[in-house]
């Protein structure tokens, strides 16, 4: 028998609605923080019996939605040339695709954070494909930049770019206006362009001429 999908929920698959309250719960606290049972009533099953038609267990699901968000960003990765142009349109793609999964960034932190001996090989084996691709296109950047330093970049790069929506709530209580507003998306977007492309040595990413001129040689403002 077919489970009647919540309200609300267009024509989304079953699956598809139990890995959206799984992603949602596991962000929120962590693996072990989270039982199967909420996970299946969030995604309107009547037991959690019903969500072992599509997932093996608990782990498996965890797995599934790990896999689910993190492929397109390996994808995109893949696809970007940052060789050719830090600011290219990928770098729009990855911040659209983490401003419109918001519990992603703070669930690939989550998963950093879980000390569980049975998820470690799990988590490795699922992220460690976002790292290399990471390397793999930073390695055609690397004119200003030793291979030694190249998987600090990487993980400055990630930072930057993942931190900002992994820690929108905690931003939320210090800045003047919600993080994930639109209009503060597109603020952090022109940033991580100007900021990636600098990163990478890029002519576009270096300060326009009126704003070096505004500065003395010691750093401080002109009159």
């Amino acid at each position: 028998m077919t489970e009647r999908a919540p309200k609300g929920s267009g024509t989304r698959s079953t699956r598809d609605l139990i890995l959206d309250a799984a992603e949602r719960r596991f962000a929120e606290r962590g693996f072990a923080g989270v039982s199967v049972r909420e996970i299946a009533s969030d995604a309107g099953l009547k037991n959690q019996a019903s969500l072992y038609h599509h997932f093996r267990n608990k782990k498996a699901l965890y797995e599934a939605v790990l896999t689910r968000g993190i492929t397109p960003i390996i994808d995109t990765v893949a696809a970007g040339d940052l060789e050719a142009d830090p600011s290219h349109d990928a770098l729009d793609r990855i911040v659209d695709y983490l401003a419109d999964h918001p519990h992603l960034p703070r669930l690939i932190q989550r998963a950093g954070l879980d000390d569980n001996k049975h998820l470690r090989n799990s988590v490795t084996k699922l992220l460690q494909p976002l790292y290399t691709e990471g390397l793999s296109v930073l390695a055609g950047t690397g004119e200003h930049w030793e291979e030694s330093e190249m998987p600090h970049l990487a993980a400055g790069l990630y930072h930057l770019i993942f931190g900002y929506f992994a820690n929108a709530t905690l931003l939320e209580a210090v800045l003047p206006e919600n993080p994930r507003s639109a209009a503060a998306v597109a603020r952090q977007r022109r940033f991580l362009k100007t900021a990636v492309a600098r990163l990478l040595g890029s002519a576009s990413g270096e300060r326009p001429a009126a704003a070096k001129a505004g500065k003395k040689k010691d750093g401080t403002r002109a009159a």
